[in-house]
């Protein structure tokens, strides 16, 4: 298992943290800038207990699916994604958030398996853990501008 751990600050009060970190629109943003794509439940703005994102990303010239469902859900303290269908043995990630008297810790820690094969070994130990540093940090990065500043109003309400 191959582990990461982020920590985040962001100048808001956690329940909009926490919120904007389950939100739809903020996960859209993400993923279409990076140019992947994204499907979500219908008519869902936040995601709850037991729903489930889909994301198709291009790696290594083929497009591959991860299916993850939110199985834990302690608003505004934790929150949990777990892998349901993809091509890693397993995925995990836990969101902690922890308010302060000027804003909201955030703590991502986000464990994984990959094959145990070859290229699974490689993936696991360089790309895949590159790229899901950098897609955690540019997620906190877009819930961090949205929750700083009046842009949280337009996609929660």
């Amino acid at each position: 298992m191959a582990g990461i751990h982020q920590t985040t600050f962001i100048e808001a009060p956690i329940e909009r943290v926490f919120d904007l970190t389950r939100n739809l629109a903020v996960y859209k943003y993400v993923f279409n800038s990076r140019k992947e794509k994204f499907s979500s439940p219908a008519g869902a703005n936040l995601l709850s207990k037991g729903e489930t994102v889909s994301i198709i990303a291009k790696h290594f010239g083929k497009e591959r699916l991860a299916t993850l469902k939110v199985t834990t859900l302690d608003r505004p303290l934790f929150l949990v994604e777990e892998l349901i269908k993809g091509d890693l043995l397993s995925y995990r990630h836990e969101h902690h958030f922890k308010p302060i008297d000027n804003g909201t810790i955030v703590i991502d820690l986000i464990e994984f398996g990959v094959p145990r094969d070859f290229v699974g070994h490689y993936l696991g130990k360089i790309y895949l853990k590159n790229y899901l540093e950098e897609l955690t940090r540019k997620r906190n990065e877009v819930i961090r501008s949205y929750a700083e500043t009046e842009k949280w109003r337009a996609v929660l309400s």
